[in-house]
């Protein structure tokens, strides 16, 4: 099985709602993944992502934020994607089969509902093209400005 890994700061917005849409895609696109996020802190999940992740159906409920060492087998994954650019500085080394993205998106802390759902649509619009490039054997976008938008049902 494929594992992927999404790092942000705290584990409290981007990496969380990543975790899920990815999740989700996998499910409606019929591919196993094993996805996982972490920060290189850990704090709580915030309420703002959770309400816009239940605006997609998607329960961030019992999420926790957690650190790269709360995630079994933290040195063990095919993919490894940083969400925010303090997460990217800071990550550590992977080993060689390991594929590193970098997927930065405007933190939403502090903004509207409207900015936590435009960050959300952004992440969507990506994670369905990683998931579909993972789902057809290609290699996955290595920015988000090389991500289509993929219809996923």
């Amino acid at each position: 099985m494929t594992r992927v890994l999404i790092l942000c700061t705290h584990n409290s917005a981007r990496s969380q709602m990543a975790e899920a849409l990815t999740r989700d895609a996998a499910r409606r696109l019929g591919i196993d993944l094993d996805v996982h996020s972490a920060g290189t802190e850990a704090t709580r999940v915030k309420e703002d992502a959770k309400t816009v992740m239940a605006e997609l159906g998607l329960d961030l409920s019992t999420h926790t934020s957690k650190t790269l060492w709360d995630v079994p087998d933290a040195q063990n994954f095919d993919y490894v994607v940083t969400v925010c650019d303090s997460a990217a500085e800071a990550c550590p080394v992977y080993p060689g089969k390991t594929t590193r993205r970098h997927y930065p998106f405007v933190d939403p802390s502090g903004g509207s509902l409207d900015r936590w759902r435009a960050v959300r649509d952004q992440q969507k619009t990506q994670f369905e093209a990683f998931v579909q490039a993972l789902k057809d054997g290609r290699d996955v976008p290595p920015t988000y400005e090389d991500s289509p938008a993929v219809p996923v049902a």
